[in-house]
């Protein structure tokens, strides 16, 4: 059979070497997608590209349907004519994103293209500027929501005055009238937001390639999607959650592990017709070609932990929506191309929602040598209808985690590779290029053969986490011909 084998790399546009201290959907973007050409690869994963908040986690965002401003291109802003020329006068630290200092200055020079915008542009750019805001639903409560939040400087929307974080029609008409020019910041930044990416998605289509996007399966508490649906979620008369989202104790973790994230009331989305995941499903098929959906078992069955409780442990399993939901969003969506992150705790239930729907499953090459030659993350116990990755966003590089290992292990991955483990990153590679993993996903680190201290997150440590960024001298075109020889070579 002619299978459809494919590969791609894994890079948070944050991860761009851009001038302003961040990555964003500027030049270098295109740049990095030439590099992908030249390399032979079909696919860009990203992240969530949400408006990140607790910790900089682009899985705890403030809207599930914005965009980062952080990742605004301001030279196209200059070219616009709402900016004057840049002046680089901060001394970001190279390497890392340090978003504090970036936040500042960034925020500061998009409320500036927003009023300039606001009170000079023609004609022309502010109609298309209206069709926007016309035709996006989500756009005026997410706007009115970051408006509210720099008003009650940074509270949580339940620490808000009861009228408007209950959404009181008086509060909402007066607050959406009293910071009417913030909220126009905030919609100016999501149009040029979505009109960066949209070029983008142009410039890797006419590449042929294909962009993989990210949605975690739950939202942030304090986010604009809680507070204007807060009868989709389970929370009291005070608008606390009741009971939140983790995992049960495990082998990584005695106490399991308390997210903290609001848990959905599903009766009250199935009687709405699953209306708002119909809708953040479509928001998402506009980003993305396709999408991973961040722990996929919670469609089956979720861990409801009581909001008192300090740890996961005193928590139960709860059977999620299931079928039922695909069912729905397929109905009116048509088919959906997604990726079900399967990883951790997998039980039958799970197995059969994803087959039910061909979903590709998650093999990670990193998990495949802590036990036996049945190890399911093996290349050789693969199917051809799933995704093998080296390692994720949430591992070590190749090279970190191989010298991480116990002596044993590494002998168990010496022996698998038929290598000395000299260049393991490329070895690791090699493995996953040559399964029979219809898409094989690279992080940019183990391309680059980078050590542990590129590492993009360690889970369970709140900070210090995604601010990795490379050099742009690190894509070479020799790098990217010796990628592109290996995808010949086996046939992706």
């Amino acid at each position: 059979m002619n299978r459809n084998r494919r590969c791609g790399i894994l890079l948070h546009p944050t991860s761009l070497p851009c001038p302003g201290g961040i990555g964003t959907l500027g030049q270098e973007c295109r740049y990095f997608l030439d590099y992908l050409e030249r390399a032979g690869q079909r696919l860009w994963q990203v992240l969530p590209l949400g408006p990140a908040a607790y910790g900089n986690s682009p899985y705890s965002c403030y809207s599930a349907f914005a965009g980062n401003p952080l990742l605004i291109d301001l030279e196209q802003l200059v070219a616009d004519g709402d900016l004057d020329a840049l002046v680089d006068d901060v001394d970001f630290p190279a390497g890392r994103v340090d978003f504090a200092l970036v936040e500042a200055g960034k925020l500061t020079a998009l409320r500036t293209a927003a009023a300039c915008f606001h009170g000079q542009a023609e004609r022309e750019r502010k109609e298309e500027f209206w069709r926007f805001c016309d035709t996006t639903p989500w756009l005026h409560d997410y706007a009115l929501f970051m408006a509210l939040k720099d008003h009650f400087k940074g509270k949580s929307w339940n620490a808000w005055p009861a009228e408007i974080a209950h959404r009181e029609p008086a509060a909402l008409e007066k607050y959406s009238i009293r910071l009417g020019p913030a909220i126009g910041e905030q919609k100016y930044m999501q149009w040029q937001f979505f009109r960066q990416w949209q070029k983008i998605r142009d410039y890797a289509a006419g590449k042929e390639i294909e962009i993989l996007g990210d949605i975690p399966i739950f939202v942030a508490f304090d986010s604009a999607d809680v507070w204007a649906y807060p009868q989709l979620f389970h929370l009291d008369e005070k608008g606390r959650p009741t009971v939140v989202a983790g995992v049960p104790p495990d082998y990584f973790s005695a106490t399991g592990q308390r997210w903290g994230n609001p848990l959905y009331n599903w009766e009250a989305l199935a009687s709405s017709g699953y209306r708002w995941w119909i809708d953040r499903f479509r928001g998402a098929f506009e980003l993305y070609d396709s999408v991973r959906v961040d722990h996929f078992r919670g469609f089956a069955a979720y861990w409801e932990v009581p909001a008192k409780e300090k740890t996961a442990v005193n928590g139960r399993w709860v059977p999620g929506p299931g079928a039922q939901l695909f069912d729905t969003v397929i109905g009116e969506l048509g088919q959906l191309p997604l990726v079900a992150e399967d990883l951790g705790l997998i039980t039958p239930d799970v197995e059969e929602l994803r087959d039910r729907y061909r979903f590709p499953g998650m093999k990670i090459l990193q998990f495949a040598f802590d036990s036996g030659a049945g190890n399911p993350y093996l290349p050789h116990n693969y199917c051809h209808d799933c995704v093998v990755y080296t390692g994720t966003h949430d591992n070590d590089t190749s090279i970190g985690w191989f010298s991480s290992l116990a002596a044993q292990q590494k002998k168990k991955v010496l022996a698998y590779t038929g290598t000395a483990g000299t260049d393991i990153a490329w070895e690791m590679i090699r493995l996953a290029l040559s399964s029979v993993a219809d898409m094989a996903i690279l992080p940019l680190q183990d391309v680059l053969r980078l050590d542990g201290s590129a590492r993009m997150n360690l889970p369970g440590t709140p900070q210090g986490n995604w601010s990795w960024r490379y050099a742009g001298d690190q894509l070479t075109d020799k790098g990217a011909h010796a990628l592109a020889d290996l995808v010949k070579l086996y046939g992706r």
